[in-house]
This record gives C-alpha cells, sequence and structure tokens, in this order.
C-alpha cells in the first residue's frame, strides 16, 4: 500500500473550492426560503420583564417572530450518553423555553423575515426590559468546582496521583514553580456557523455547518421528540471550524423552530459578533506547576494544578492535566483541576483541546529549570524521556520523540545555541526556544460503503465532514491504493446522514478511524471482484462489464480492538523557534519555526505539511496575538469582531519548516495513521515564550505576551 499513499497529491476538491462549486451550509437555497435574524441578551444575568415585539412585526417583510413567551415548549429529552463532544454535566442552554438570562449574547428572539436586511431591521426593533440579578463574572482563584463524575469518566478527572509528589518536591534538590496562563481564544473560522432548516411533514432537512452530521441528528432528535430517521443533516464542506462546530448550537434549533413556526425553510446564519457568544471558545485557564529534580536534572516530582473557566449552565471541562501525567518520566506526579462558573457562554473543545493548554505550562516549567540548573532544554527533556505511558502503566503503540528531537534539532542548527542574552542582530535581539507536543490519538468505530461503476468510476460514502484537513483528498487516496485504481477515478461524498455512520470529525480520529473503514470495505469490494475475476487479470471495470454488471459495491466497519487497553498512543513533535525583539519599540517576531513530528504513516505529505504549518500559526497566536478582551463589568467580550480580536495574518508568518520521522503505527490502526492536526499546535507557545527569555533575559508567562509587555518592567 504504497502507490498512492505518502504521495504530496493536490487536494481533489481544490477546483470546486476555488471555482465556487463547492457549496456551504448558508449557500444551500431550498425553495421558498425565508431568513432569520437573532435577538441577544444585553446583560449577563437576570430575567427578562417584558418583551416588546409591536414595532418589529409591523417592519416590512416579517413573517413571524418567536420569543418564550410564544415559543412552543420542546421536551429536550435526556440523552441516554452525552457525546464527547459535549459537556458532560449541566443542562444545555434551551432556546426561548423562559425568561431567564445567563449571558450576555444569549439568543432571547428571533425575527423570520422574507429577507436577511429585513430580519436584521427588525430585530433592531425589539424592546427587551429586564431584571437584573448580580452576575458572576471575575475570574478568580479559589477552589472552584471540580468536575463531575461524568467529566471524570470522559477524563476530566478533578484529582490524580501516582507517588507522593509534595512530599518529593518538598526534599528536591532543585525547585522550579511556575504560575502561567492563556487567554480565551475564539475559533474565528472563516465560515460563520449558518443552518437552513426545511419541514416536510414531520420531516426535518437541516444544511447545517457540522464536523458531525450524526451527532447534530442525534441531538435535534432529542430536543424535538422526533425519531431519528426523520431528520437529515447535510454538510459537505466546511469552512473552517477548529472544534467550534463539533457540537449541535442554539442556532440550530432555532432555525428548526423557524422553519416550522412560517410553514417555509429558514436560514440563521450569524454575526461575525455572534460567533464570540452563540457558540464556544477555548476558555481561559491559569495554571501552578511545580517541578523537583535531582541534581542532574531527573524529575522526581510534579505538580499541575489548573483552573478554567466554564458557564453558569454547563460544566465543560478538558484534559489539560494530561501532558503532566504522561509526557515525562516521574514517579511522583500529583494534578488538580477545578473549574470557575461564570455568566458567559459555554465554552468548547478548540484543536488540541486541553492538550495545548497543559502542555503550555508543563514545557514553560521545564524550560524554566532547565535555565535554572544551566542544563540545554533538549537534554532536559531527553534525560526524562519516558519509554512508556506512565500514567497508564502501558507501554506506547509506537514512539518516535527522540526521532523528533534529533531531527528538529539538526534542522534548526539547535547544538549552536549562544547563551542567553548574547546573540543580536542590529537593534533586534535573537533568542531560540524549543519544546515538546504531545496529543493522545484517538480511534472510533466508523463505516463506510464503496460502489464500483461498470464505466470504471469509484464512490466512497460516508457520513464524516471535512473542515479542511484533505478528508477528501486523503480517502480518495487509501481507496486508490487498496483497489489500485487511477485517484482520478475516485469520487468522494461526504457529510450527509443517509450515509454510513462515522463519528466525530475531529480530535484528530478522522484518518485512524474513517481512513481505515474505507480501506476495509475496498477490501471487500476486491475480495467481491476475485471470483468474477477468475483467472483474468482485466480491470475492475471489464469484469464488471463481462458480467453484465453495472455496479458493485461493499460496506465494511472499522473498529478499535484491544488495543487502547494492551498500549497508549499518542503523536509527538519537538518545535523549535526564533524571535526577534526590538525592546525600544516592543516588537516581537517569530522568525523561524521548525517542527518534527511523529504522526504514523502520513497519507499526503502536501496536506499534512499544510496542517501542520496550520497548527504552528495557532501557536503564534496563543503566544502573541489571541485574546478575547472580557470586561467583568459588563460580563462581556469587548472586541468580538475581527477588526479588534487580533490573529497572526501574513506579515506574521515566519519561515515554516516541518519534519516528519517515525514508522507506521500498525499496532493502532490498520492504516498506520495517528493523527497530526492537533499535535501540530502544542507546544508552539511555551517554545516562542522560552525563544523570548533567550532573547530578553525576562519571563512572560501569561499569553498572549504583547507589545506593552515586553515595554513593560519585571
Amino acid at each position: 500500500m504504497n502507490a498512492i499513499i505518502g504521495q504530496p497529491t493536490p487536494r481533489v476538491d481544490g477546483p470546486a473550492k476555488v471555482t465556487g462549486q463547492a457549496r456551504y451550509a448558508a449557500e444551500f437555497r431550498p425553495h421558498g426560503l425565508a431568513y432569520a435574524a437573532l435577538v441577544t441578551a444585553a446583560i449577563p444575568r437576570g430575567k427578562i420583564a417584558a418583551i416588546d415585539t409591536t414595532e418589529a412585526e409591523q417592519a416590512p417583510g416579517v413573517l413571524a417572530i418567536i420569543h418564550h413567551e410564544n415559543c412552543e415548549r420542546l421536551p429536550y429529552n435526556e440523552l441516554e450518553k452525552r457525546p464527547q463532544v459535549d459537556a458532560q454535566s449541566g443542562d444545555q442552554l434551551r432556546v426561548f423555553q423562559g425568561p431567564e438570562v445567563l449571558f450576555v449574547g444569549q439568543p432571547l428572539a428571533v425575527v423570520i423575515a422574507e429577507s436577511q436586511p429585513q430580519a436584521e431591521g427588525a430585530a433592531r426593533l425589539v424592546r427587551i426590559t429586564y431584571e437584573l440579578d448580580e452576575p458572576s463574572t471575575l475570574f478568580q482563584l479559589d477552589d472552584g468546582k471540580p468536575p463531575s463524575e461524568g467529566n471524570a469518566k470522559a477524563g476530566r478527572v478533578p484529582e490524580s496521583e501516582r507517588g507522593n509528589a509534595d512530599a518529593a518536591f518538598a526534599t528536591a534538590p532543585v525547585q522550579v514553580e511556575v504560575w502561567c496562563s492563556h487567554a480565551r481564544e475564539q475559533h474565528n473560522a472563516m465560515e460563520p456557523h449558518a443552518t437552513i432548516a426545511e419541514w416536510d411533514g414531520d420531516r426535518l432537512t437541516l444544511w447545517d455547518k457540522s464536523q458531525w452530521v450524526d451527532n447534530v441528528r442525534l441531538e435535534i432528535a432529542a430536543i424535538f421528540g422526533m425519531e431519528q430517521e426523520k431528520i437529515r443533516v447535510i454538510s459537505p464542506f466546511v469552512g473552517g471550524a477548529f472544534g467550534s462546530a463539533l457540537r449541535t448550537w442554539p442556532h440550530v434549533t432555532i432555525a428548526a423552530l423557524c422553519a416550522r413556526r412560517v410553514g417555509r425553510a429558514v436560514r440563521v446564519e450569524l454575526t461575525r459578533r455572534q460567533c464570540f457568544t452563540a457558540i464556544g471558545f477555548r476558555p481561559m485557564t491559569r495554571m501552578r506547576v511545580a517541578l523537583g529534580a535531582d541534581a542532574d536534572g531527573r524529575l522526581f516530582s510534579t505538580v499541575h494544578e489548573a483552573w478554567g473557566q466554564t458557564s453558569m449552565y454547563e460544566e465543560y471541562a478538558e484534559t489539560t492535566l494530561e501532558p503532566a501525567r504522561t509526557t515525562y518520566s516521574c514517579p511522583n506526579v500529583r494534578t488538580k483541576y477545578r473549574l470557575i462558573e461564570l455568566n458567559t457562554n459555554s465554552p468548547c473543545p478548540m484543536r488540541a483541546p486541553g492538550q495545548s493548554t497543559g502542555t503550555l505550562g508543563v514545557e514553560m516549567a521545564m524550560n524554566e529549570l532547565a535555565a535554572q540548573m544551566g542544563i540545554d532544554p533538549l537534554e532536559l527533556r531527553r534525560r526524562n524521556y519516558a519509554d512508556r505511558d506512565e500514567s497508564a502503566d502501558k507501554p506506547w503503540t509506537s514512539k518516535a520523540l527522540w526521532q523528533c528531537y534529533e531531527v528538529g534539532a539538526q534542522r534548526f542548527g539547535w547544538t549552536t545555541r549562544p547563551p542567553a542574552g548574547s546573540l543580536r542582530d542590529g537593534r533586534w535581539q535573537v533568542g531560540w526556544g524549543m519544546a515538546t507536543a504531545i496529543y493522545h490519538a484517538d480511534r472510533s468505530a466508523c463505516t463506510a460503503g464503496v460502489t464500483l461503476y461498470a464505466d470504471g468510476r469509484l464512490v466512497v460514502r460516508t457520513a464524516t465532514s471535512d473542515m479542511g484537513p484533505g478528508t477528501y483528498t486523503a480517502m480518495a487516496q487509501v481507496a486508490a491504493d487498496t483497489l489500485a485504481l487511477p485517484i482520478e477515478r475516485i469520487d468522494v461524498e461526504i457529510g450527509d446522514t443517509e450515509m454510513p455512520k462515522a463519528p466525530v470529525h475531529g480530535g484528530s480520529i478522522t484518518m485512524a478511524s474513517v481512513g481505515s473503514a474505507v480501506r476495509a470495505a475496498c477490501e471487500a469490494l476486491r475480495d467481491k471482484l476475485v471470483p468474477l475475476r477468475g483467472n483474468d487479470k482485466d480491470a475492475p471495470e471489464a469484469v464488471l462489464q463481462r458480467h453484465g454488471l453495472e455496479m458493485l459495491q461493499a460496506e465494511a466497519e472499522s473498529k478499535p480492538g484491544n488495543e487502547s487497553k494492551d498500549y497508549a498512543s499518542a503523536a509527538f513533535g519537538a518545535v523549535f523557534a526564533e524571535v526577534r525583539v526590538d525592546p525600544a519599540l516592543g516588537i516581537l517576531r517569530v522568525s523561524r519555526l521548525v517542527g518534527a513530528y511523529d504522526v504514523g504513516r502520513v497519507i499526503n505529505p502536501l496536506v499534512a505539511r499544510s496542517q501542520c504549518i496550520g497548527g504552528m500559526m495557532g501557536g503564534i497566536g496563543m503566544a502573541l496575538h489571541e485574546s478575547a478582551e472580557w470586561d467583568p463589568a459588563l460580563g462581556r467580550v469587548m472586541n468580538a469582531n475581527l477588526a479588534e480580536y487580533l490573529v497572526p495574518v501574513c506579515a506574521d508568518t515566519p519561515a515554516l519548516d516541518v519534519s516528519f520521522v517515525g514508522e507506521p503505527d500498525l499496532v493502532f490502526n490498520p492504516l498506520g495513521a495517528k493523527g497530526l492536526a492537533e499535535v501540530a499546535l502544542c507546544g508552539v507557545a511555551p517554545a516562542i515564550a522560552d525563544a523570548v527569555w533567550h532573547a530578553t533575559g525576562r519571563r512572560f508567562r501569561d499569553m498572549p505576551i504583547r507589545v506593552e509587555d515586553i515595554l513593560g518592567e519585571d
């Protein structure tokens, strides 16, 4: 399986995207489409005292206005098992079911009209008066709320310990204690979230921006008390999401309510400002990391405590503490995780959720330990290399992190790293930093179907999504490689609940899960061809033609076996960063990033590199740019737009170098791929922070590092 897999194949969906033929959720046009605009809360906590829609109802083109006083009551049935992308405890936001206000931006009403401008204009005419309650808007490090039992079962444990970390730290010859944080981050994908809903009797079709169409169907069925079979969800293309489209957000329910009310298809498309409140975000997290080491730099105590923000109505928790338990060899490890409840919308997964946060804290502490001991940061990591997952006490299915260190260091030129503060280029102070990257590798059950036609065309169908990593292309490569067909004859159809069931398109599991299912389906088709072919060597389409068959179909499921019981799996990486700092002007630039990654088999080096440089840019954003500016007095994000919420742009893009190391991980799955989207973000921010210290001699532990931080005093 090496003729097409492993080749840098251009994206097969590229022409459709650049010519405008690819259709996204808001671009479908069912007959009689009407448009909706949300009316959102202006206070962080309280109740609606009165709502006046008189003027709005008389506005041109208005078809209906829905709010808590006239909305149908929905059952919101509890699911037997919550999807892993949802908060594992609490109660989801129930739209228009009562007068309670829980956060600024909460949808309180919706206006349906003949056109989008008419809907938005009328929405501004809806008058709401409130009864105010005292909100909780200040992120304070009290003891917080421990994650619930449901979260603990999902891997978000409130506390864990092996050995006695506190006692070991107290007696450690070398001690480092680091407090650090990152700000609340928003996804801000190119495509805003949108849903079009259309009823046909008691059947509902949803065109939705989604990373998991089967989950949308599951959750909307529960909310409306319907049979899942009566709901179809379509999402062939997703214009970026980074985790924001994993969940089924309230606007999806609103679209279905609107369509049922007016008896027409209705589109709800969020504005850019509403994307800061109507969907989730990466929660602000504050952390304490304490490391104790012997005189040789070998860890024998690790303490990692974290506080993350969540909403008042749902308990969103992350795997923030996992890197502390798994990245390095250490006999005594204690972790503690707490949630700070605020009057805000619920956070949600954002690329490398929890892992990138935890890696930030652990890697910053490791770099400070290296500096305190006068040990090269790379050498310190080698001395604490974990040959197995000590948290689970299991061997890795594969691990080539040592090779990542070697290749990354060689390509960066790390062995020539000068002393801190000594490297200059004119007025610029130059610094080098590095960090380890780790992200757990997971796999879920998936089904795929393939159809071979007599004209030689092969169609692959599965309900997975593609938000940008190249799903269409990679699945076409797997199918072409398995059946020895030209990739030009492969059509991939995805993003529809009428297709074979697929898992969530997130968590870097798609290649391992969906790719394995596509391979299995193609192998099943090949097995069906064997008796038809006999001793002939004819091409597959010729076999069908000879037997008078128009098509031949096969379907197969691929799912994890016992490997997860016997092994631990993860993708690994090493990140090296160079920065330039102008101390007089406070300018900070990342000039080079080098990443070496162990991600198992690389299906397509071209799109894999694209994923890695995207992750690197996300890490630059975390380190230097991204922060949703929260005003506790108003309980709102003040820069909820793309003009003031800063993200890295072309001018911020450094020289990016990506390498892949290691071998296919055939213990983990039949394809040998471990996933790479998330691991490419992990480690970037702490590497940059360490490079800033190496350039300036100053530690900045709260991300993002700003101009005013560089100009300010220690």
